[in-house]
């Protein structure tokens, strides 16, 4: 399927993509340590968490969407690294694929679109936090220039296991 992904569309994350991208988020909660919430969130309590990431500026959220039904196939954003001033020139990415389109080149199209979209602002490093095992994402991370600079030991505990996070940094 190598000219599949290519008709996938990737665009700016709006506010109608709401509760689809909720849903996925949420499949990541409850069934994997992908992602250390451990709760399920409702739309109107991750709206604010789509606010933040508007069209422009350092902070992004870009959606794949399926080119036949437009639905949405996963999404990659850009976010704070941390609150304080001095870390403003640095963000974390992340990356979301449905469960049903991996391995489909989705994560690939989401992370060129997100860096494309990133080259003319003022950021000097992206940092990104796996919790492992898992080598697909260690794998896209590496493609995209990211290198392991380290790995915090069973820092997050869910489904009653302590997970190790290891930490991956590109400069920008």
């Amino acid at each position: 399927m190598p000219s599949e992904h290519t008709e996938v569309q990737v665009r700016p994350g709006v506010e109608g993509d709401l509760d689809a991208l909720t849903a996925l988020y949420n499949h990541y909660v409850l069934e994997t340590a992908i992602t250390f919430d451990t709760a399920i969130f409702t739309p109107e309590e991750r709206r604010p968490w789509l606010l933040s990431h508007p069209e422009d500026g350092p902070h992004r959220l870009m959606v794949a969407t399926a080119p036949d039904t437009r639905r949405i196939l996963g999404y990659s954003t850009s976010s704070p690294f941390r609150m304080k001033p001095a870390y403003a020139t640095s963000v974390e990415t992340t990356v979301y694929v449905a469960p049903d389109a991996g391995r489909r080149g989705v994560g690939t199209l989401l992370y060129k679109a997100l860096f494309e979209a990133l080259a003319g602002e003022d950021l000097h490093r992206a940092y990104a936090g796996i919790a492992l095992p898992n080598e697909a994402s260690a794998r896209l991370h590496e493609r995209f220039g990211f290198r392991h600079v380290g790995t915090y030991r069973e820092v997050g505990r869910k489904f009653g296991r302590y997970w190790d996070v290891a930490w991956y940094e590109k400069p920008l």
